[in-house]
C-alpha cells in the first residue's frame, strides 16, 4: 500500500471517528440536557411513584392568590416564578424544583410554608415551566438564577428572612448557591432533598444504569458538547464542592429507596458540608418522595431545623 492510499485510509478513519463522536455527543446531549427532547428513556425505570394529584399538590396551580413574577438572568433570559404573599411577615420560602419539573411540582411544600406564615416564591428553573432557556443547567447556572430571585425578594423586603428548599436538581441548585459570594445574608437556612454530589457523577450513574456502559469516552464527548452548547462542563455543577464552603446551615434529606439519585450520595454530601447541618433518612422513600412517604417525620425534622435559625 503506497503512501497516498495509507493517508486516504487514515483520513477516512479519522472522519468516521469525528462523525461518530459528534453523533454520540449530540445524542447524549439531547437525551440529558436539551429540555425539548423526550426524557422517556431516563424516566422509564426511575423507581418513582405516579398517582392522581391531591388538592395539596394542586394548591399552587389552582390558588387564586398567586401572581406571576419575573426577573432576568445574568445571560439575559426572562425567568418566571409564582409569588403568594402572606400577611404582615418578613419570612420567605423559596421553592426550587427538580429536573424536567416546574414550580407547581413543589405545591405541597409551598402550601406547608404558606400555612406556617411564609411568603412564597416558587421559581421555574431556566428551560422549565415558563422560564426561557434552551438547556438544562443541572444546578450550575440555576444557582446564579436563584441569586437573582433572592435579590428580587430583598429589593421588595429589606428585612426578609429567607429559607430555600430544593428537591433533586433543585437541591443541587440550592447547595451550589450556598457558597456563592453574592448569596444575600437574608438567607438563613437551606433544605436540600434528594440532591446529587455532582452532575458528572449523576450522569455516570445513569449511563451505567440505562446502558450498562462505562463513562469513558462517551461521557467525555458529551461533556464537551455540553460546554459548547450550554457554556458549562458537567464537573462545574458540583454541589459537593460548594457545601465545603457553605455559608448557611443545611439539612440533608434522602430516601433510602432512591433509584434515580443514589442513596450513597447523601453521606458524601453530609460529610463534605462544613456549615451547621443535619442528616435525615426517610425509609422506603423513592426519589424526591420523602415527604410523600413519611410527611410527619419529614416536616417535624424540617421545621425543627428551620426554627433554630428563623
Amino acid at each position: 500500500m503506497n503512501f497516498k492510499i495509507c493517508l486516504a485510509v487514515i483520513i477516512t478513519l479519522l472522519l468516521v471517528v469525528v462523525i461518530a463522536a459528534i453523533f454520540t455527543g449530540n445524542f447524549f446531549y439531547n437525551l440529558a440536557i436539551n429540555p425539548n427532547s423526550s426524557k422517556k428513556m431516563i424516566f422509564s425505570n426511575d423507581g418513582l411513584s405516579h398517582h392522581e394529584l391531591t388538592p395539596e399538590e394542586e394548591w399552587l396551580e389552582k390558588s387564586s392568590k398567586f401572581e406571576e413574577v419575573f426577573t432576568t438572568s445574568f445571560d439575559n433570559l426572562k425567568l418566571h416564578g409564582y409569588q403568594v404573599l402572606n400577611k404582615d411577615t418578613h419570612k420567605w420560602a423559596v421553592t426550587v424544583h427538580g429536573y424536567m419539573a416546574d414550580a407547581f411540582s413543589l405545591s405541597t411544600k409551598a402550601l406547608h410554608y404558606y400555612k406556617e406564615g411564609y411568603n412564597i416564591l416558587a421559581m421555574d428553573l431556566r428551560g422549565h415551566g415558563k422560564s426561557k432557556g434552551n438547556y438544562i443547567g443541572m444546578g450550575y447556572h440555576d444557582a446564579k438564577d436563584l441569586i437573582e430571585w433572592l435579590e428580587y425578594i430583598v429589593s421588595k423586603d429589606e428585612e426578609a428572612e429567607i429559607l430555600i428548599h430544593g428537591v433533586s436538581m433543585g437541591a443541587a441548585t440550592v447547595m451550589i448557591a450556598s457558597s456563592l459570594d453574592n448569596l444575600p445574608s437574608n438567607v438563613k437556612v437551606i433544605i436540600e432533598d434528594s440532591g446529587y454530589t455532582t452532575a458528572l457523577e449523576q450522569f455516570k450513574y445513569q449511563l451505567k444504569k440505562l446502558f450498562n456502559m462505562p463513562s469513558f469516552p462517551i461521557l467525555n464527548i458529551a461533556n464537551l458538547m455540553v460546554k459548547i452548547k450550554s457554556g458549562y462542563f458537567l464537573k462545574d455543577a458540583s454541589p459537593i464542592e460548594s457545601v465545603k464552603e457553605s455559608k448557611v446551615p443545611i439539612i440533608f434529606i434522602h430516601g433510602d429507596d432512591d433509584k434515580f439519585v443514589p442513596f450513597y450520595m447523601l453521606d458524601d454530601l453530609y460529610e463534605a458540608c462544613t456549615s451547621e447541618k443535619k442528616k435525615v433518612v426517610i425509609k422506603g422513600a423513592s426519589h424526591a418522595h420523602a415527604e410523600d412517604e413519611n410527611p410527619e417525620k419529614y416536616w417535624k425534622e424540617v421545621d425543627g431545623f428551620i426554627n433554630k435559625y428563623m
